[in-house]
């Protein structure tokens, strides 16, 4: 199993021989991900240089991604702006707006200037690929049903 961290000063930084790209396997570790989280609410995860599973909860208003030492989401990258992209939330869910960062914010392949999230979204702030996850509240209902068709 994955080791991973909701902790919210977790730091990630990239040595040169060290790339985050799409193709590996990140359905298998946000499988995992998705499994080990036991609290419903809003998720970006992402794999760190270490290739340790790192994840915050989306639960305030504004989250910001970038460099600077200011940012709720930091990346020690001179790939990703100091000031790079925001979470936002709004009424309608959340979205994810490019704050006039050099190297744009792409969501699932696409450039753009904001975007609503979905679950399952990539968003890729420089060279890093983020993961949206709405991880939902498990009916009581369906709780006590599986729980009673659990053997004792």
């Amino acid at each position: 199993m994955e080791a991973w961290t909701t902790d919210p000063t977790a730091k990630v930084g990239l040595t040169a021989d060290q790339d985050l790209r799409t193709d590996s396997p990140d359905q298998d570790w946000l499988a995992e991900f998705r499994e080990g989280i036991d609290t419903a609410g809003q998720y970006l995860a992402y794999r760190g240089g270490d290739s340790k599973v790192i994840a915050y909860a989306l639960d305030r208003e504004w989250t910001r991604i970038g460099r600077s030492l200011a940012a709720d989401i930091r990346f020690d990258d001179p790939t990703v702006s100091r000031r790079h992209a925001l979470i936002v939330r709004q009424p309608d869910g959340l979205r994810v707006v490019d704050d006039r960062s050099l190297n744009g914010v792409f969501v699932n392949g696409e450039r753009v200037e904001w975007s609503a999230l979905a679950d399952g979204d990539e968003i890729v702030i420089g060279r890093h690929h983020l993961h949206f996850c709405e991880i939902p509240a498990v009916p009581s209902a369906a709780l006590s049903t599986a729980l009673e068709s659990e053997p004792a």
